[in-house]
C-alpha cells in the first residue's frame, strides 16, 4: 500500500488570526482560502512540502453537528482541548525563539522528555496545541 498523509484538519475561530499564525509567525504558504467571513476554509502548508497541507476549518461547520456539540466544540477550544497537532524540526531552539519573538503563546519551552525526545509547545490563536519536535 502507498499512503500519504495529505492534509490534516484543525479548528480555527478567527481566521485572520490563524491565516496570520501559520503564514507569518510559522512561515507557511497559503494554498487556498475560500468562503467568508468565519467560515473560511483555509490550506497552509510548508513551501518544501507541498503535499503535505493543514486545513483551517471553522468548527462545528457540518450541518449534522448539534447546538450542543457546537457549544462543547467552543468549550474545549477556549480550553484549548480541542485540537492538537505535531510538527517536527532539526532546529528547535531557532524554531522556538522564532515563535516567542512572534508572541506565540508559549506552554512549554524545550526539554528533554522522558519518552525520548526533546520537544517545546505553542498555542495558536484558536487554542490548539503545536508540539514541535526536535529531529535527532
Amino acid at each position: 500500500m502507498d499512503i500519504t498523509i495529505h492534509t490534516c484538519a484543525l479548528p480555527h475561530d478567527d481566521p485572520d488570526a490563524s491565516l496570520a499564525f501559520y503564514r507569518d509567525t510559522l512561515g507557511f504558504e497559503v494554498r487556498s482560502d475560500v468562503g467568508q467571513g468565519t467560515m473560511r476554509w483555509i490550506v497552509v502548508g510548508p513551501k518544501d512540502q507541498p503535499g503535505t497541507s493543514i486545513l483551517l476549518a471553522p468548527p462545528g461547520a457540518d450541518p449534522g453537528i448539534t447546538d450542543d456539540e457546537r457549544r462543547t466544540i467552543a468549550e474545549m477550544m477556549a480550553k484549548g482541548t480541542y485540537g492538537w497537532i505535531l510538527l517536527a524540526t532539526r532546529d528547535l531552539d531557532g524554531v522556538f525563539e522564532q515563535l516567542q519573538a512572534g508572541d506565540a503563546e508559549v506552554v512549554q519551552e524545550p526539554i528533554e522528555q522522558p519518552y525520548g525526545v526533546r520537544d517545546c509547545a505553542f498555542r495558536d490563536p484558536a487554542g490548539n496545541l503545536i508540539r514541535i519536535q526536535e529531529l535527532r
